[in-house]
């Protein structure tokens, strides 16, 4: 028998993903109440969750959800992370209130939000020990609490997962057509920056990620 790994790489990665799924469930709590939700997308419900991000960037005028909209279909599966609103009575001020109870409603408990950092940390980490590549992102997230895939549910991340032979979720092409400088021969929406160490650093205008040439 000779099993190519091209063949079973999608059932690979969705393991992998169910582990990523455990290990946000097994990761610390605020005082050990368990209130955050965890899922995994594919099929059909990937699709949907692409399309209302590209809703959103026609709604909102922000870019980066085209982009990420994109970007989500080169994964093999989507795990998303979220939790429900539940004030923990510590009267922390962490959310910026003095009490829980002077807490609007509508504004999140902060240990709720920290839970959720936290098991974004776990799953992730499950994710590199596996090799997989993933990055979180707050619009697919955000298109995913609105599609209410975890019921009832705030604060949601999403975790593109991907095993390939690069990233596809780094170094990402601008949705803005580049224009060449003539002269320099650098694009127009890159600037350039010379660090202390001697390395050029163009960093494209819009976008977080950057390139570096000696």
């Amino acid at each position: 028998m000779i099993e190519n790994e091209r063949d079973s790489r999608h059932e690979h990665v969705i393991s992998i993903a169910r582990q990523m799924m455990t290990a946000a469930r097994t990761a610390p709590k605020g005082k050990g109440v368990d209130i955050i939700e965890v899922a995994l997308i594919t099929g059909d419900e990937l699709q949907q969750l692409s399309k209302t991000m590209v809703q959103i960037a026609e709604e909102t005028d922000m870019k980066f959800f085209l982009r990420d909209a994109n970007n989500i279909l080169q994964a093999e599966c989507v795990v998303i992370i979220g939790t429900h609103e539940h004030a923990q009575g510590l009267n922390c001020g962490h959310c910026g209130f003095p009490t829980c109870t002077a807490r609007p409603e509508g504004v999140p408990c902060a240990i709720n939000s920290v839970d959720v950092g936290i098991a974004i940390g776990s799953a992730c980490a499950t994710a590199a020990d596996m090799r997989v590549d993933t990055r979180v992102m707050f619009s697919a997230g955000l298109a995913a609490q609105r599609l209410d895939f975890l019921k009832g549910c705030r604060s949601v991340y999403a975790i593109p997962v991907s095993a390939s032979s690069k990233n596809p979720f780094f170094d990402r092409k601008s949705n803005q057509p580049e224009k060449w400088h003539k002269d320099k021969g650098l694009s127009a929406n890159l600037n350039l920056q010379v660090l202390p160490t001697g390395l050029n650093v163009y960093t494209r205008l819009g976008e977080q990620s950057i390139s570096t040439s000696h």
